[in-house]
């Protein structure tokens, strides 16, 4: 593959003929849209139809019940598991299941050779992660040995490949009963064939201070799990200042430590599809950003006659725009800093990838993949 940077005065037509591809496949890879404008800056898939693939990689993405049909049937074959998020379950260990119907989406699953996974999650009413719940149930052997035979019972009725425990903002007094909750979890399931991964919140050392990191043991986690799911994203998130979601720099360093307590081919890097608009001035606890694609943020350039810019440290684009006079910073993800994120993970020889979320779809990104990598559907 090659990626191309549009340049003043260039148009569709000009990119295609310089690189003796067709516009169509251009605007198809890229998803253009009529009349097919393009942003000062904005990076393109160019397919050179060669095979650049280096290794077998895991894929995995994680979906709600009510993505588009269309959408999770155009990322499936680009997907080696399909994580559906997610199940619930009571103080009791009793499982919630997703409050929309999911059998479609296994069986779309099923269709591209994709395995399903069950995502497990200690979500209240709210929707918030309850330290709480988490704690009630790991703290109860009662609780804990019914929340896992029937997380089996479910796997096994409806066709799962395996479980992902996404727990956040444990108890830093929780943080042995945790592991001891996914060791036994696991035991329990690989017993039957079932594999069992963990989500780990980006840290950088083993003492790291703050309610999302204490509860979590690396090393003993990687231990207890079959594979876990770095979180390497959120440095920019809805209530920060304005900067990347997964600057490369930072990613780099969660994996690095990782790789001084986990094993290599039990990691999967987390990669988000999603970006940040935010309005300025950035008042701290009070600026909201709100989330958007990575195409919207394209689309969003253009109509504001915005340069796309490049940040090397966080190998990210990102633009400023003035609308309604209100001043904007936006920063997402596009071939550029995919590709330098899957150059980390083949460069630390990683188990695979995790996209938090496969909501909308990003073309260019899986192409990218697929270029990159041969998708382990294994």
């Amino acid at each position: 593959m090659q990626i191309h940077v549009v340049t003043p005065g260039e148009s569709v037509d000009s990119i295609a003929a310089s690189y003796d591809i067709t516009p169509d496949s251009l605007i198809y890879d890229n998803q253009l849209i009529e009349p097919y404008q393009l942003a000062i800056g904005q990076a393109l898939f160019i397919s050179d139809g060669a095979n650049n693939r280096v290794r077998g990689l895991t894929v995995n993405g994680y979906a709600y019940p009510f993505i588009s049909r269309w959408v999770l049937e155009n990322t499936l074959p680009f997907l080696s598991e399909l994580s559906v998020f997610s199940y619930g379950f009571t103080p009791e260990g009793n499982l919630i299941p997703p409050p929309l119907p999911t059998d479609w989406m296994l069986q779309a699953a099923f269709n591209f050779n994709t395995k399903p996974i069950l995502t497990l999650t200690p979500l209240d009413a709210q929707g918030h992660f309850s330290n709480v719940l988490i704690s009630a149930v790991i703290n109860n052997p009662a609780a804990t040995d019914n929340l896992i035979e029937n997380v089996l019972r479910e796997l096994e009725s409806k066709g799962y490949a395996g479980a992902d425990i996404d727990f956040e903002y444990i108890f830093r007094e929780d943080r042995y009963t945790f592991t001891e909750f996914v060791r036994k979890m696991t035991e329990r399931l690989n017993a039957y064939g079932y594999q069992v991964s963990v989500a780990l919140a980006p840290k950088t050392s083993d003492n790291q201070p703050g309610l999302l990191y204490e509860g979590k043991d690396y090393q003993s986690l990687g231990e207890a799990a079959n594979s876990v799911l770095l979180m390497t994203y959120e440095w920019g998130y809805t209530y920060s200042m304005p900067m990347a979601v997964a600057p490369i720099n930072n990613v780099r360093r969660v994996v690095e430590y990782a790789l001084t307590v986990i094993p290599a081919e039990k990691i999967n890097m987390g990669i988000p599809n999603y970006g940040y608009d935010w309005p300025l001035p950035y008042i701290q606890g009070t600026t909201k950003a709100t989330t958007i694609g990575n195409i919207q943020a394209i689309r969003i350039a253009i109509e504001n006659d915005a340069v796309i810019q490049f940040d090397e440290t966080a190998q990210t684009p990102y633009f400023t725009y003035v609308k309604d006079g209100t001043s904007h910073e936006v920063w997402f993800e596009d071939v550029r800093s995919i590709r330098a994120k899957l150059a980390l993970i083949d460069e630390k020889n990683l188990r695979g990838a995790g996209y938090w979320q496969i909501m909308q779809l990003f073309r260019a990104n899986w192409l990218t993949v697929d270029n990159y990598f041969y998708i382990n559907k294994v």
